[in-house]
């Protein structure tokens, strides 16, 4: 399968701040890349440059075989971007909106309006198409930013944070369009911190921070790295839980959590560890208030890699010039 992007050694820097220090990955065609990491890791930068808002500082970026740098105007005709909060015109209805795509996009009037009306159905907007925008929900503008990144039918498409902000049936609704589209054919690359979303979309994660790759693969390679099963045990003190975690070391790997009072083991023995925690306790007379067994979850990856949970989507992570957005040819 060929590549539809491809990155390597990107660098990207803001005076002393290196933003991204030799970053690397490929996106095949058809298929959708997670790029998963904190705030001010570098995700935002490497979307910019890939759609030739910003200029890399070095290394190679090619979308469909282009040189990001060398042909934007090309680059900009086969992708979409849609990002973290929603380009759209309040005071514009929603079919205004995507009709103003259209021209700048350089569509012929009747592929437009067939197109308008294919995209305002699609995304559940039909019944709206003809109120101003500021009359929209937060879900509603959403869902129109996203349309409006599809009018000219990209091939590519960059996802930037795109369900920041709403509800959980919003980010439902958004994940089914997202898989209808790769079902379609689209190569998607999305950054994102909710990690149940790139768990559900991504064919593949590539997880960046402070600039660099730390880690890739597929969401079962990147939990299998943990171990195949973790206990939970929690205790009544924290002095408890102290002495637990230096008896249960000898299972597997082995830390108190943030609470004090909470002992989590990642084990590669699948679930019979648990009769082996339960043992080993029992042996120290160390009786815990509660059990629980699970598998790794894409949240026990992001803070086993970072040494910290994903965070809320709140800020981009470059300064704020340059904050243009693309949507295809202009």
């Amino acid at each position: 399968m060929d590549n539809a992007i491809v990155v390597e050694h990107l660098e990207k820097r803001y005076g002393s701040v290196v933003a991204l220090d030799g970053v690397g990955f490929s996106v095949p065609t058809g298929s959708v890349l997670g790029l998963l990491g904190p705030n001010g890791a570098g995700k935002t930068t490497a979307v910019r440059i890939l759609t030739t808002i910003l200029k890399r500082d070095g290394g190679r970026a090619e979308v469909l075989g282009l040189d990001v740098g060398a042909n934007p105007q090309a680059v900009r005709e086969r992708i979409g971007l849609a990002g973290q909060y929603a380009a759209v015109d309040e005071n514009l209805t929603g079919d205004e909106n995507l009709w103003l795509v259209g021209k700048l996009s350089h569509l012929d009037p009747k592929t437009l309006r067939d197109r308008n009306v294919e995209l305002l159905e699609r995304f559940d907007l039909s019944d709206a198409a003809a109120r101003p925008v500021r009359t929209y929900s937060g879900g509603m503008r959403r869902r129109l930013d996203l349309a409006a990144a599809l009018v000219h039918r990209p091939e590519v498409l960059f996802l930037d944070e795109p369900t920041t902000g709403l509800d959980p049936q919003g980010r439902t609704g958004l994940w089914k369009v997202i898989e209808e589209l790769v079902a379609d054919g689209a190569t998607v690359l999305l950054t994102t911190q909710y990690l149940e979303e790139a768990d559900r979309l991504a064919d593949n994660i590539v997880v960046i921070d402070h600039g660099h790759v730390i880690a890739e693969g597929t969401a079962t390679e990147l939990k299998a790295g943990l171990g195949a099963t973790i206990v939970e045990v929690g205790f009544a003190d924290a002095a408890t839980a102290q002495r637990a975690c230096a008896v249960l070391r000898g299972l597997g790997s082995c830390d108190v959590e943030s609470d004090g009072q909470t002992v989590e083991l990642k084990s590669n023995d699948g679930a019979r560890v648990a009769i082996d925690v339960v043992r080993a306790l029992d042996g120290q007379q160390l009786e815990p208030a509660s059990l629980a067994l699970r598998e790794p979850t894409l949240d026990d990856v992001f803070l086993s890699l970072t040494g910290h949970g994903a965070e809320e989507p709140a800020t981009d992570d470059v300064p704020a010039t340059g904050r243009r957005r693309t949507r295809g040819a202009a």
